[in-house]
Parts: C-alpha cells; structure tokens; sequence
C-alpha cells in the first residue's frame, strides 16, 4: 500500500478515503476513539487503548502548558523510522529548498517519534509558531483561524505498526514530516497566520469551503518550480513517499487562487490537479495579496 496521510481538516486529504476514526466522550469525560472496522488498528485492543490515552491527553491540556508526552511502542517507533528511511531519498528529489533547509534545522530525530512538546519549542524559536494537541479532526473554520493565533493544532497518534505505509486517516507523520519544518520557516509561517486571520474574517459556510480549498491546494498540496523541475511544499505532499511519487504525472496547472477556489477535490485518490507556482517568491506574493484581501 501506498503511504497516504492527510489533512487536520474534517475535510479530508486524498491520502484518506474517509476519516475512519471518532472521538466520542463519555459520562466522565472520558475520550472513547472508534475504529472503523476497516481501520488497521480496529482488532489491536492495546493499540486502540493507546489511541484512548492520546486523545485525552488532548482533551485535557491546557493551551500554552508543556504538552504532555504520548506513550508510544517500540514498534510504533519502528514505524516511524521506515517512514523516514523512505521518505529521505523522496524529499531529496522531490521537496523545494524551502522544506530541505528547515527539515535540516528542525532536525526531527530518525530513530524515534519526537514528542510534540519538543517539536513545538524548536519550531517556536525558528518562526514563532506552536504546536497544540487536537484529539482528532478539527471543523475548518476552527483549525484554520488557529492559525492565525500562530498555533497549529497536531494529532499525536501515529497509525497502525502493521501497515506502516499507509494510514487511513491524519496521523503524527502528517503533522512533523509533512508541517512541521514548513512552519518552522518565518515566511511559510507567516503564509499560515494570514490564511487563519483570513477565515476567521468568513462569514458564510460557502467561503469557508472556498478558503479552504485554497489551504488545500497551496498549504496541503502546492508545488512550485525551482530550476525548471516542479518541487513540493505542500504538507500532503511532503509527508507521503506515494503522494511525491505521482505528483510529477498530475496535471499542472498556473498559480490561480481563483481557480483553486472553484475547483473541489477528489479524497480518495492522489491529487491529480496542482496548481504550480513559477518560485517560492511568486507563490508567497500571489498568496499574501489573496490571504489579506479577503474580507478586506
């Protein structure tokens, strides 16, 4: 199987085919995960115990306290290394210098899950943002104008160790590999403030959506050139050997904010439209003007 991951957004990447996963409460306020029976976790009791404990480790924090650390297993860990020994080579080739060079600096450790508090204080000092632990998927006017309080909100579990390239659903890979060192770059950081102070100016549903399709194809899922070859800055793209892979057979259209607003996206394939920047700085001057007329 590939490896596909996806968006912290209800509205789910094409790395997930539906969200497979929910976090009911019960009468004590105790966080309850339901497994789809399809999940690869849904048989593993201990696994789903683990899942129960990581989400209330989200429910009970405090914004701006030490996140408390997430009980991972030895085999999770293990997970977690394949993925990186995978995704090393496909970031070489695939990812724009952006991404390369704050990977480099944020320095996330191959052998084991960094834990979320830790991740967040590097990426704090590089660019100022935070990470938060969020239980599960998050509505989009809510994640989205997170972000513009300089806070991304991040799961904590990571998917199942028996299939270790492919998740059904947004796991730990997603928000480190994927976000994590984009947002420890000041300017890509900043990208983000704009589109969380933009959609907490929305006003309908309908904008909402139309925001959040410009998230998906920029934030999520955009490529940029860089000496005449398409790279990726996207989290979805840069969190999955899969993704990066078949990104160079999509369809690569020009930068327009206005056709990402009207064109919605498949969740259950590899993305087969991107919209391509001609440089980092077109994409970061295209996008500010978007991000800050909006609602204006």
């Amino acid at each position: 199987m590939s490896d596909r991951s996806g968006a912290n957004l209800d509205i789910v990447s094409s790395e997930t085919s539906t969200a497979n996963s929910a976090i009911i409460m019960s009468d004590d306020r105790k966080a309850i995960v339901e497994l789809d029976p399809d999940h690869p976790g849904f048989r593993d009791a201990e696994y789903r115990e683990r899942r129960n404990t990581i989400a209330q480790i989200a429910i009970d924090h405090e914004p701006g306290s030490p996140v408390p650390d997430a009980p991972y297993t030895k085999e999770e860990h293990e997970v977690w290394r394949i993925i990186c020994d995978n995704m090393a080579p496909a970031h070489q080739k695939h990812a724009c210098s952006a991404y390369l060079e704050y990977a480099e600096r944020l320095d996330l450790p191959k052998d084991r899950i960094p834990q979320l508090r830790e991740v967040s204080e590097r990426v704090q000092q590089l660019s100022g943002f935070v990470l938060e632990p969020v239980a599960g998927l998050v509505q989009p006017k809510v994640f989205l104008s997170t972000l513009g309080q300089g806070t991304f909100l991040s799961t904590q579990y990571i998917r199942h160790y028996s299939t270790p390239m492919y998740t059904p659903e947004p796991d730990v890979v997603h928000e480190l590999i994927g976000h994590a060192a984009m947002l420890a770059n000041p300017r890509f950081a900043e990208l983000n403030r704009l589109m969380g102070q933009a959609a907490k100016r929305t006003e309908t549903e309908e904008d909402v959506e139309r925001l959040g399709r410009v998230y998906w194809y920029t934030i999520e899922f955009g490529v940029l050139r860089e000496e005449g070859e398409v790279k990726a800055y996207g989290a979805g793209l840069l969190s999955s050997y899969g993704e990066l892979e078949a990104m160079v057979k999509a369809e690569h259209r020009p930068f327009s904010t206005e056709a990402m607003m009207a064109l919605p996206y498949d969740v259950t394939q590899y993305q087969p439209v991107l919209f391509c920047a001609d440089s980092f700085d077109h994409m970061e001057s295209t996008l500010t003007e978007y991000l800050t007329s909006w609602y204006a």
